[in-house]
């Protein structure tokens, strides 16, 4: 239960040379970075999905009780930034409240959440890219878009065994290669991907706009069914957990603290602003799909956008959704794949993990060991395994940072009241509180497979820290050294 003083964090923040990573993040390249991994594909299939099954037209407001419930841990992460400045996240304010034990769990459930995510998020980044070219009669041969332990069918009906999954693997090589040149690099790509996916999320609400049908809206909040969730003001409450998850991401915002000009102003800027551009970006596609299409159209279907788009003349919007559903999972690799080598920094800088894992290159000013470590693993993961097996992205770890951090700030603020603080999240202990509760109810709500998967990691995980970590920990060492 060792902690971490303020002290020591900022004396890490402050510290300076080639072994050190370098600050060459603005307030604009954080929000780019919020956004490369809040708006995903599940923008183009969660929102169809709610609507059908359990808001109708108020998909829109479900957004906006998703960001608000998203804002109350999103504040909370703003203060601790601007107070701890330090790569690491949720796992360094847990240091600093929790202690060593519940770091570990936290920095744990973050690689798994990562790492997970990268190797998902590639499987499917090279199922659309095999759709995209295949509307040019660009066709890859189906043994290397598929690992060897999944089958397909061709056009003519034979049946051919995956090799391995080619453009997964190399996407991920790629992102890793940019990462490795430099952050400051890697946020101005990232920037740019994210200025492409973000327009062609503008170009359809600014063409869909003037093709919708009001009778579509009509009635705006359906009547429920008698079942709660089916529509009605339920319906919107279960609707804002099934598009929850689509705001996740910005925590990654946090893990970017030491490569951050002026944490203390910037961190809370990239964190809030890019969840607010989010909600708004949103809540407008929402509102234009719906009205495009009634509502009843996007039942049991996995590409409600693909329907939305058949009310307009504009055939070549479906080609351009997938091209922005590439292009959004390309940022989300890229953001996941940062996030997780600069947690393991961290790590690895306490001595909780093999110090090849805080090695910083002295020209790129990088963890390349790191990065090479992890995006050849996660390469390897998308290349040889199935879909099936990777399953979906889980938010569990995600969500159990979030009442971490929010559980932290209560503490710090008993604790450590006239600590400098960059930002405050107002109305404490209401806005933390509400945090907490809004986290545990989406995950009590997550399938008993989920928590099977996460106690299983978590076990491995004890396994290491007790038989590495504990025994390297820097603060453990440095409590032995001192006279009793």
């Amino acid at each position: 239960m060792l902690k971490k003083s303020l002290e020591l964090l900022r004396l890490e923040a402050a510290e300076t040379g080639s072994h050190t990573l370098k600050r060459s993040l603005n307030g604009f390249n954080l929000i780019t970075i919020g956004i490369g991994v809040i708006i995903g594909a599940g923008l183009f299939s969660l929102t169809g999905i709610a609507a059908a099954n359990n808001t109708g037209p108020a998909v829109t407001l479900s957004f906006v009780v998703a960001a608000v419930g998203c804002a109350f841990s999103a504040l909370c992460y703003a203060e601790f930034a601007s107070m701890v400045p330090v790569s690491g996240s949720a796992y360094t304010y847990a240091y600093a409240t929790m202690g060593e034990l519940f770091a570990w769990i936290i920095g744990w459930d973050l690689v798994l959440e990562y790492s997970v995510g990268a190797a998902t998020v590639a499987i499917s980044w090279s199922q659309y890219l095999v759709k995209f070219l295949a509307k040019y009669n660009l066709h890859i041969p189906a043994q290397i878009v598929m690992s060897p332990f999944e089958t397909a069918t061709l056009a003519d009906g034979t049946s051919v065994h995956g090799f391995v999954n080619v453009p997964a693997m190399l996407i991920v090589l790629a992102i890793t290669a940019i990462i490795i040149r430099g952050t400051e690099g890697s946020a101005w790509f990232n920037a740019l991907v994210v200025t492409l996916k973000v327009s062609v999320v503008l170009v359809f609400i600014a063409l869909g706009w003037q093709y919708i049908d009001p009778a579509n809206y009509q009635p705006y909040i359906p009547e429920n069914t008698g079942t709660f969730g089916e529509f009605g003001w339920s319906g919107i409450l279960r609707g804002a957990g099934v598009i929850f998850f689509v705001f996740i991401g910005f925590d990654i915002v946090a893990t970017m603290a030491q490569e951050t000009k002026n944490p203390q102003r910037n961190m809370p800027i990239g964190i809030i602003g890019s969840l607010l551009i989010c909600t708004v970006l949103f809540v407008l596609f929402g509102h234009v799909m719906t009205g495009l299409a009634n509502y009843t159209e996007f039942k049991n279907s996995a590409a409600p956008v693909a329907i939305a788009i058949e009310k307009t003349p504009y055939a070549w919007l479906s080609a351009a959704v997938i091209l922005a559903i590439i292009i959004g999972y390309t940022s989300v690799i890229l953001v996941d794949l940062l996030g997780q080598s600069r947690v393991f920094f961290s790590m690895a800088k306490d001595g909780l993990l093999p110090p090849v894992f805080g090695h910083v290159h002295p020209k790129f000013r990088t963890p390349l060991q790191s990065n090479l470590l992890l995006g050849l693993f996660i390469a390897l993961f998308a290349g040889f395994v199935p879909i099936s097996v990777v399953g979906e992205m889980t938010s569990i770890g995600t969500l159990l940072a979030f009442v971490m951090v929010c559980l932290g700030i209560l503490i710090m603020r008993k604790k450590e009241p006239n600590a400098p603080r960059g930002f405050r999240t107002p109305w404490v202990p209401v806005v933390p509180i509400l945090g907490i509760l809004t986290c545990l109810v989406m995950m009590v709500s997550l399938p008993w497979e989920t928590w099977l998967r996460l106690g299983v990691w978590l076990a491995i995980g004890l396994a290491i820290y007790y038989g590495y970590g504990k025994k390297h920990s820097k603060l453990r060492q440095e409590q032995d050294r001192q006279p009793v």
